[in-house]
């Protein structure tokens, strides 16, 4: 990827001034400020529509001292810092002082990760020479909606405030398409045992072939029991929480969420609820493995007949072209102004799981707009 050398350096500049920058990393497109100036951080949460003690993910660059960041650090960050930075992994640890309070949520523990990104890193490592160098930021969108994976989502999210000078409420850095396209995996180390608190492209069993133990999920650090290898690492949406396992990014019930009614369904079940949304001539979006089914025409009296009352999304078969594609379908098939938009249930298995939290999630939210 080509890097605009200049345009980093004006993007780092902003930030060092306390503004707002939308940047690409591999997983979403972030909307990040300085970690150290609260004044910043508080424009993210009031462009967002964001909890105030919803934590925000602190990014550095590969190779900056994590001990200015966090504290009392595990060997286990260390083994996993070697094996996944720069990539989609988030560690919470101990908070150091350099922190404010309004990143963590009021919490004493604070998400790190390395982005994988060229251009993030780049960014990154420009803002270390002219600021902090640490660069707070939840994903690029209103608060609950779905997550953005390409420099136009983050225009549609948020208008004329978004450009690339400093006229803008947020500099936008246009890094094409993410790669993995869901957030980052996060992990707790902060307490004796490790936590998945937010499943993603890094697995339970992969951070357990690094750092020699499986990771509890959120259910089992609840309800005290010990990991399984065969435990479910989606969070389940009914799950309130209530014990000390720290609020993370994206860990609420109902999150990623498109504004039409989303509802999961089973193949078997997903012919029958079209033909009976058709029948009464509503528009329906679906995304599903199986081509387009021929449609009806649509009954007399009700609309145009043979009108495109079906928007039908094919989607990838495999769980790592499903979930860079994931956030793009929903947003295409929001955009179609449907009744619904039906989504057919990914296989419940171990390379899905992250998929299946956001969609559980997803379906969750957008019953609530």
């Amino acid at each position: 990827m080509l890097i605009n050398k200049s345009e980093i350096i004006e993007a780092a500049a902003f930030l060092q001034r306390g503004g707002l920058v939308a940047l690409p990393t591999e997983t979403v497109y972030g909307l990040g400020a300085d970690a150290t100036n609260p004044d910043a951080i508080k424009k993210i949460f009031a462009l967002k529509g964001r909890p105030a003690n919803h934590p925000l993910i602190v990014h550095i660059a590969k190779g900056a001292p994590l001990g200015h960041w966090a504290t009392h650090i595990p060997v286990a960050a260390h083994q996993l810092i070697a094996a996944f930075w720069p990539g989609p992994l988030t560690l919470i640890l101990k908070r150091s002082q350099r922190i404010p309070l309004d990143v963590t949520g009021g919490q004493d523990t604070v998400g790190i990760r390395c982005p994988a990104h060229p251009m993030a890193q780049a960014l990154l490592a420009a803002f270390a020479k002219m600021g902090s160098g640490a660069i707070a930021a939840p994903s690029a969108n209103k608060f609950g909606h779905v997550s953005p994976t390409t420099a136009q989502h983050v225009r549609d999210e948020f208008g004329e405030v978004v450009g690339n000078t400093s006229n803008n409420a947020i500099y936008l850095l246009d890094g094409g398409a993410c790669d993995v396209g869901i957030e980052s995996t996060i992990l707790d180390l902060s307490r004796a045992h490790p936590v998945l608190l937010r499943p993603g492209a890094i697995s339970r069993e992969q951070i357990r072939n690094v750092i020699g133990e499986m990771p509890f999920t959120r259910e089992e650090a609840a309800l005290n029991k010990p990991p399984s290898a065969a435990g479910k690492t989606r969070s389940d949406p009914a799950h309130t929480g209530q014990n000390d396992t720290p609020r993370v990014s994206g860990s609420l019930a109902a999150h990623y969420a498109p504004l039409t009614p989303l509802v999961l369904l089973t193949a078997a079940q997903l012919q029958s609820e079209i033909d009976i949304l058709l029948d009464a001539g509503k528009r329906v979006a679906v995304l599903a493995f199986t081509a387009q089914p021929r449609v009806k025409p649509s009954p007399v009296g009700i609309g145009i007949r043979n009108a495109r009352r079906l928007v039908w999304i094919t989607a990838e078969t495999d769980a790592v072209g499903y979930a860079q594609g994931l956030y793009a379908h929903l947003r295409t098939l929001d955009a179609a102004a449907t009744s619904m938009i039906l989504v057919e249930c990914p296989p419940d298995s171990a390379p899905w799981d992250a998929i299946n939290d956001r969609l559980s999630r997803a379906a969750a939210g957008s019953h609530q707009h």
